[in-house]
């Protein structure tokens, strides 16, 4: 193969990296919204102009969790130091619910968009794009609250290390403007096999054991959530009926409500909602 033909082959690789290669994304454009989707197919941010969320006074049962998910957040909102956070318990407990739910009543009392605190979802598959979130949201004067629900890594996943690195540890280290808030079911976003895989195949067993829960040491405000008990299941049932106007009998409202959640086998704020959108169905309320 002569130089002319050398030249023509890596002309042709370099052509085909560069379709491969997402071109860089442009400076994002946040005042048209207070909520975003990253779609880092397209390294962009779609706006979202209204999110899918409950008041903070409908959702019961989790009032500590609450009061100090929104102190850290209107300190983040405010320009003062605050912690990156993770809500992690039993499914249905009302931890997105949450995140959404602060980010509307840190919002109220701030008039000035520019002022207002951005929400930015991130979806669990993407997690290893975040850096190339943040670049983008670096310069940028509007505060982000990004946000991955049901955040968990599997055995063959090596995503989260480059969670752990935007989190604290990367050498520019996580914009002033961005905070990162994440839901999980288990408590240190690992499976037990992965863990106890790496215990059984490292070395030193420990520092790989360490290695893995560490990334759950990244968030500095922990907050658990845990089943619910049934007078808290029928408080927040009852809270919503009262607030879309479902009239039926106490009696019967509880009644009903606790034969829903036998035949789902739980009782949650979901499986509360659940009930409220079957009632208010029946009895042709819209909830809008």
């Amino acid at each position: 193969m002569n130089l002319i033909q050398i030249s023509n082959l890596l002309g042709r690789v370099a052509d085909a990296v560069e379709r491969l290669t997402p071109p860089p994304g442009a400076v994002p454009d946040l005042k048209g919204a207070d909520a975003f989707v990253w779609q880092a197919d397209r390294l962009t941010l779609t706006p979202v102009p209204e999110v899918n969320r409950l008041a903070l006074h409908l959702l019961k049962g989790i009032e500590r969790q609450a009061e100090a998910l929104l102190a850290n957040t209107r300190r983040f909102a405010d320009g003062l130091p605050a912690n990156n956070a993770l809500l992690w318990g039993a499914r249905g407990t009302g931890k997105s619910s949450l995140v959404k739910a602060v980010h509307a009543t840190v919002n109220e009392d701030r008039e000035k968009r520019r002022h207002r605190l951005v929400l930015i979802e991130i979806h669990r598959e993407d997690i290893r794009t975040l850096p190339r979130l943040l670049n983008l949201l670096r310069d940028h004067k509007r505060r982000c609250l990004l946000f991955c629900d049901d955040l968990s890594f599997e055995s063959e996943d090596t995503s989260y290390k480059s969670l752990k690195a935007v989190l604290e540890g990367g050498i520019e280290g996580r914009p002033a403007n961005v905070l990162f808030y994440a839901t999980s079911n288990r408590r240190h976003l690992m499976a037990r096999d992965m863990i106890e895989n790496e215990r059984s195949t490292a070395i030193h067993a420990s520092e790989a054991v360490e290695e893995k829960v560490s990334l759950s040491d990244r968030f500095g405000l922990w907050l658990g959530f845990h089943h619910l008990d049934q007078d808290t299941y029928f408080a927040i049932v009852e809270g919503y009926a009262a607030e879309y106007g479902l009239k039926i009998p106490l009696a019967d409202l509880r009644a009903r409500a606790s034969e829903w959640a036998v035949t789902r086998g739980a009782r949650s704020g979901r499986v509360a909602w659940q009930f409220l959108q079957d009632l208010a169905g029946e009895m042709g309320k819209n909830l809008g």
